[in-house]
Parts: C-alpha cells; sequence; structure tokens
C-alpha cells in the first residue's frame, strides 16, 4: 500500500488529563459512531472531559464521552453519552487490559481527531496525579515560562 499523506483535524482535546494525570503509552483507536454522531463529532460538538475507556469481555469501549445531539437530526438521533466501541487490534486489547489490571491505571482518552475521512480516538495509559504533584508541575511550568521571558527581554536590549 502507498504511503498516504493523512491529514489531521482535531475534533476534541482532552486538556485537563496532562493536568491531572501522568500520561504513559498512547494508543490509536477507531470509533464505532452512528451517521448523526459523525456529523455532530465533525461539526466539533464532542467532549471528553469526563471521558474514560475500559476493557470489558475482550472489548474495548468509550464511557462518558458526550457527542451532543446532530441540531438536524430527526427522531432517530443518538444518545449524548453512551458506551461507544473502540476499534482495536486483539494484541493491543490483550495488552491495555493486562497493563489495567496488574498496574492499577487507567485509560483516558486524550484527543479525538479526524484522519484520512475517519474519526479517530487517541487512549493514553494514564496514572493519576496527587495534589502535590500538580502543584510542583505548575511551579516548573512558571520557571520555565520566567526563563523564557527572562531571555527575550536580554535580547530584546541587546
Amino acid at each position: 500500500m502507498a504511503d498516504k499523506d493523512f491529514q489531521f483535524k482535531i475534533l476534541s482535546d482532552n486538556r485537563p488529563a496532562s493536568h491531572n494525570y501522568f500520561l504513559m503509552d498512547r494508543f490509536e483507536a477507531g470509533l464505532v459512531l452512528t451517521g448523526t454522531e459523525v456529523k455532530a463529532a465533525k461539526s466539533g460538538q464532542i467532549q471528553l472531559k469526563d471521558a474514560y475507556a475500559s476493557v470489558e469481555r475482550n472489548e474495548a469501549w468509550l464511557l462518558n464521552a458526550h457527542i451532543s445531539e446532530y441540531s438536524h437530526g430527526n427522531r432517530q438521533n443518538h444518545l449524548p453519552v453512551r458506551g461507544r466501541k473502540l476499534l482495536l487490534h486483539r494484541k493491543e486489547i490483550d495488552r491495555l487490559q493486562s497493563i489495567i489490571r496488574e498496574k492499577g491505571l487507567s485509560l483516558i482518552p486524550t484527543k479525538v481527531y479526524l484522519k484520512g475521512g475517519r474519526i479517530k480516538c487517541e487512549l493514553a495509559v494514564a496514572k493519576g496525579k496527587k495534589f502535590h504533584d500538580k502543584r510542583q508541575a505548575e511551579r516548573a511550568r512558571t520557571a520555565e515560562a520566567e526563563a523564557r521571558d527572562a531571555i527575550r527581554a536580554r535580547k530584546a536590549r541587546d
């Protein structure tokens, strides 16, 4: 198969995930969606704030993701919050299942994007941060920003 130059369009980004979790391995998964869900997602009406993924009965599921009802949908419009099946290879599902069971980690969706006409979800294996970890990360971010500003100010003087 020839190398395709896929275009990415981010439909939804879960920014609080990097603040609340240590994100480790990342996986790309397809989503099983209905027609009205696809149209609503393509118009950016998707929210991943409280979403998570789980492996049940050897299948991966995206839970608590909110895709708003499509504005021009009819009586067959979808439910905004429902379980959506994730499309992964069997080896990836087995690996995720073993990681989650052994180490007590979580699966968090970080992005939903359009890739080559298909809607994909990026999942990250995550470990929850404690309050002191969040404060430490904030201090490091502030120190880095101050250093950048000082360098800019020095270059402007010279």
